[in-house]
């Protein structure tokens, strides 16, 4: 089964099981995701939106010392996945853009990156890393 297939098929974590699914490695031709595989990936990360060829994430947090808590913790994700975001990162916001330039476009590497970074913060919401909603 294709990734394009699994995710017109499959619940996205199912499929991205964060502490299974790996990053692949960018082979020349790889192609990115059809519209109906990435509308179905954001469907299972409602936090996430789409700008063009990217999708993002805007996360706030209490301070400082949060806000780089967490920009170290995309850092490990992101090494550890050789898929690198990019961060706009200020006082106590952080905004994450995933997107694979060689591709030209999203594929499936970018939605595991993303899925990584919620499943981080599921684990550390009663803890360091509050997640609040804009306007709170």
């Amino acid at each position: 089964m294709t990734p394009r297939e699994r995710a017109e098929g499959e619940s996205v974590i199912n499929v991205l099981d964060h502490e299974i699914r790996k990053c692949k490695p960018f082979r020349k031709g790889d192609l990115p995701l059809e519209q109906g595989s990435i509308k179905g990936y954001l469907s299972q990360l409602p936090e996430w939106k789409r700008s063009g060829k990217k999708i993002f994430r805007a996360f706030e947090f209490k301070n400082f010392y949060e806000t780089m808590g967490f920009v170290n913790a995309v850092a490990y994700i992101a090494n550890g996945e050789n898929h690198h975001p990019d961060l706009e990162v200020g006082y106590k916001a952080c905004k994450v853009f995933y997107s694979t330039h060689e591709a030209g476009g999203l594929t499936e590497n970018d939605f595991i990156c993303a899925e990584k970074i919620d499943g981080l913060l599921m684990e550390a919401r009663d803890g360091f890393w509050p997640i609040r909603k804009k306007g709170k």
